[in-house]
Parts: structure tokens; C-alpha cells; sequence
């Protein structure tokens, strides 16, 4: 600390924070679109700031654990209070205690990711990372607001709330961005389907960010699935041959 932090990418943390906490007062003003969106804001930032910091070559161990801290307040207890205001109030205790226990896996998450982002966490997410949580959140209440559904939201919320708890604190692998490098050649058809993405995004976003969160969290559990069956199969066929001899 006596050598100083850095400016730039800590300021975009803060920037993190600043959506996280504005996030919290939509919800008390019970404005929960704009929240949704101030959490989805917070990700794009939490993003930026990594990025910004490898590309400078500024990462630090304090700005790791600023992040952390930001994460905790954007992507813990804002979708948290978020979820219950909008949802599950109607539930009493448990409501609030299926958000409380979102709150402690996210930090449990983080906490682990903190220990672990020099080796394993690299390449691969160990767990949902907290901000694919609150993402899934965000997008489901403001796919609700756009279409106006009409369906039951006590159930549905606090099945959804404990899933995504138990993602967090969970070992399934999720793909990480981190390793993707755009200074690098790529194939013509990833510039084509990457511009399809965005027109699709551009054309119906309230509906596409509910679809992208919810393909990408269903993706760790698919694949973390079709790997156990892929490492098994080894052993079923050698079972098969001793039985035959």
C-alpha cells in the first residue's frame, strides 16, 4: 500500500459499487426494473475492471480483494433484497431465509475464489460465479416487467433463488472469459456469428438476456454431467471385458 494502488481499474470497481448500492434504493423505492438493470450494469463493470487491469498490467492483490468487496454488495445482498422484495415477501421467514442463504453462498463463493484465482480458477469457474447469479435475477424480473407474465412468482423465485445457491457454493465448472484473447486471429465465421449474436441481443434484449444467463448456467451442469459420464466410460468397458474373460 506504500507504493500506491491503481487509478483506473479500481475506479471502475467503484463504479461497480456505485450500481450495486443505487440498485438497493430502486428496490426501496420499489422501482425493481431500474434495480434489475443496475445489477446488470454492475456486471459489465465487473467485467471491464479485470480486463482493464490485465491489459494495463496493473493487477494487485488489494484489487482483487476491492473487487471481492464490491462483488458482495452488486451481486449479493442488491439482487438479494431485489428478489425478496419482488417475490418473496408474501413467504415470511421462508423468503427471507432463501435469500440470506443466496447471500452467504455468494460470499462463500467469492471467499473461495479469492484463494483459488492463482491456479484452478484460471480457465475454469469452480462454482456459478456470483455474478452469473445475480444476472439470472436481473433478467428474470425484467423479462417479467417487459412481457407482464402472469406466472406464479412465490414458487417459481424460491426454487430458482436455492438453485442458484447451491451453484455457487457447488463444484461444477463453468468457462471462463478471462482466457479469451481478442488481439488473437479467429475464424471468419466467429466474427459472423458474434454479429448475429449482437443483432439478436439489439432486437430483443429483455427476452435474450434471460435465454444467454440461462444457457450459460444450464452449460456447467450439462457439461459437468457429460464429463462424469465421459471418465466413467473407461471403467464401464474394462468391467465389460473382465466379466467377459
Amino acid at each position: 500500500m506504500k507504493k500506491g494502488v491503481y487509478i483506473l481499474p479500481n475506479l471502475i470497481t467503484m463504479g461497480n459499487i456505485f450500481c450495486g448500492f443505487y440498485a438497493i434504493t430502486a428496490v426501496l423505492k420499489g422501482v425493481y426494473e431500474y434495480a434489475a438493470i443496475a445489477i446488470l450494469i454492475a456486471g459489465i463493470l465487473d467485467g471491464l475492471d479485470g480486463w482493464v487491469a490485465r491489459m494495463t498490467n496493473s493487477s494487485s492483490r488489494f484489487g482483487v480483494e476491492f473487487d471481492s468487496l464490491a462483488d458482495i454488495v452488486s451481486f449479493g445482498l442488491a439482487p438479494a433484497l431485489l428478489i425478496y422484495s419482488w417475490a418473496l415477501i408474501p413467504l415470511g421467514r421462508i423468503g427471507w431465509s432463501a435469500v440470506f442463504l443466496f447471500v452467504i453462498c455468494g460470499t462463500l463463493r467469492l471467499a473461495r475464489y479469492n484463494v483459488q484465482c492463482s491456479s484452478s480458477e484460471s480457465k475454469n469457474f469452480t462454482g456459478l460465479p456470483i455474478p452469473g447469479a445475480a444476472g439470472m435475477i436481473a433478467s428474470l424480473i425484467i423479462l417479467y416487467s417487459h412481457f407482464q407474465l402472469n406466472l406464479p412468482k412465490p414458487l417459481f423465485v424460491i426454487l430458482l433463488t436455492y438453485m442458484l445457491a447451491f451453484l455457487m457454493v457447488s463444484t461444477i465448472k463453468y468457462r471462463s472469459i478471462k482466457e479469451v484473447h481478442l488481439k488473437k486471429r479467429r475464424p471468419f465465421s466467429v466474427l459472423v456469428t458474434v454479429s448475429l449474436l449482437l443483432f439478436v441481443l439489439a432486437a430483443e434484449p429483455q427476452l435474450m438476456l434471460f435465454i444467454l444467463f440461462s444457457i450459460y448456467i444450464i452449460s456447467g451442469i450439462v457439461e459437468n454431467i457429460f464429463c462424469h459420464l465421459l471418465n466413467r466410460l473407461p471403467h464401464r468397458i474394462k468391467q465389460k471385458n473382465t466379466d467377459r474373460g
